[in-house]
């Protein structure tokens, strides 16, 4: 055991410099002064370094080969030290601290860009993070596909191959599902203007209401919501729009669902590697749950109607059937974050295919907005109207982030078998949610899913959390059900 123990002492130290990292992220997302960037860029290639050297120090190989761990928990932890250490040796540290310095620039560009609708003053910090990371997925592939190397780092066990058979699986019914809606009259939108202090308070009421620990946790402002952090430091973020709530609310419940299950974990994992979520498709199972089956639902939306109308008194729905409708409703749109959840996949599936080109080198940094239009153009039928709307929109790319996309929608499809499950389980679910009581859902998550960190392999905490093997029929099913009923299909 004493090898194992002095594995298990190095890699909580790693993990913990690997958490320091994560602050400094958080960080520039949020409070960090803009011309502090050049500066931040050179710490987060420092601390890169120092954690690539500790990933792939070669006592790590010594004590994988020497280390006997006495149950399945010791077994896992072997196993998830040994994967990150046989990926690591295989990228230079040179090249691990450029990616780091690079992409902490690059998103400082992308957030200036962004905001001037200006492609062409991205598109060198893109080219350098593309030519970086193609050639960091030549150096983990060894000769394999690339792609596949970069889908590694998010949804382990799964190649790209097996994601585009799912989306193969899945489009043909979304599409239809989305013409028959489109073709029903829409439900009312909110109009008007909702304070964005009174929004960020009931945004922290759902929060908690979701099962939010504000005791080691905190919410933030920034450009794109997300989660943060691990254990006992689990932070999240939103954003307001002076006249959409929904956004903020929905943000906040969506970053919830990540931050519960960090949260959620079995604390004697803390500082290891099966102490925060396993892939990043089980971890988006959480928001997507949270957000939508559970945040969306008739009964929740009930409740929700009366703390808005608290909030800001009349703002133009009379009822909450009303309400429910106008917070599913099924719109055109650009912005996948605020993508109804007929249209969300199509979104990702969109950008799963421009990245997997991106990465294989069938298409090129420059001709990206080109490509991107006439995609959305084709899968949407209507043109984007400004970039802001198009290839700017999201911040994966420029912070090097390929192969994160698909696991949207794989945490679409493990929601949906994780709800059927759930329904089950807590047969007065719905009477729970109207009173604006998460409590039955969200420990049925925790029991059964949450605890268990990276225990398990992605699909394998699926399958024994929700009983099924993971697969799109549970979601598509869900989806119809739900859109068939609101729309009278």
């Amino acid at each position: 055991m004493a090898a194992y123990d002095d594995l298990m002492a190095f890699q909580r130290e790693t993990t913990a410099l690997s958490e320091i990292a994560g602050r400094l992220g958080w960080d520039q997302e949020t409070v960090m002064p803009r011309g502090a960037a050049p500066q931040r860029a050179e710490e987060m290639a420092a601390i890169e370094a120092v954690l690539h050297a500790r990933r792939s120090d070669p006592r790590v190989a010594e004590w994988l080969e020497q280390a006997t761990p006495e149950d399945a928990v010791g077994q896992a932890q072997l196993r998830e030290i040994r994967r990150t250490y046989e990926r690591t040796v295989k990228v230079p540290a040179d090249l691990a601290k450029a990616i780091a310095r690079v992409t902490s620039a690059a998103q400082g560009t992308w957030a200036q860009a962004r905001a001037d609708e200006d492609v062409a003053a991205f598109l060198p910090a893109l080219s350098e993070v593309v030519s970086l990371k193609r050639e960091e997925g030549s150096a983990l592939a060894q000769g394999g596909d690339i792609y596949d190397a970069m889908v590694e780092d998010y949804e382990p066990y799964t190649t790209g191959s097996q994601i585009a058979e799912i989306f193969d699986q899945m489009r043909p019914r979304l599409v239809a599902l989305r013409a028959a809606v489109l073709d029903k009259p829409a439900p009312a939108a909110l109009t008007g203007t909702f304070d964005e202090l009174a929004q960020m308070r009931l945004a922290q009421k759902l929060a908690v209401t979701f099962g939010y620990d504000l005791n080691t946790g905190r919410i933030d402002k920034s450009v794109h919501p997300f989660s943060s952090g691990c254990g006992l430091d689990v932070r999240i973020t939103t954003r307001t729009s002076e006249t959409d709530p929904f956004n903020c609310f929905y943000s906040t419940i969506h970053e919830v669902g990540h931050a519960a299950y960090e949260q959620g974990i079995d604390p004697a994992f803390n500082l290891t590697l099966l102490g925060m979520g396993v892939s990043m498709g089980v971890h988006e199972s959480q928001s997507r749950i949270y957000e939508n089956q559970l945040g969306r639902s008739r009964a929740f939306t009930g409740w929700l109607f009366a703390q808005m109308k608290d909030a800001f008194g009349d703002f133009g729905i009379g009822n909450a059937d009303a309400f429910y409708a106008s917070v599913n409703g099924v719109h055109n749109g650009y912005i996948r974050t605020e993508a109804d959840e007929v249209q969300y996949n199509l979104h990702i599936m969109m950008r799963f295919d421009l990245e997997r080109a991106l990465m294989t080198g069938d298409l090129q940094v420059g001709d990206l907005e080109a490509a991107w239009n006439d995609r959305f153009k084709a899968d949407f039928g209507y043109a984007v109207d400004k970039p802001s709307n198009g290839c700017l929109q999201d911040v994966h790319w420029s912070v090097g982030l390929f192969g994160y996309f698909p696991t949207y929608s794989l945490g679409n499809v493990y929601a949906g078998c994780l709800y059927q499950a759930l329904r089950g389980a807590v047969p007065d679910l719905d009477a729970q949610l109207a009173q604006g009581d998460t409590s039955g859902a969200t420990s049925w998550l925790r029991e059964n899913l949450q605890q268990y960190g990276a225990l398990y392999t992605p699909r394998d905490t699926i399958t024994r959390a929700s009983g099924v093997e993971p697969g799109p029929e549970p979601f598509l099913s869900y989806l119809e059900d739900k859109f068939g009923a609101l729309y009278g299909l």
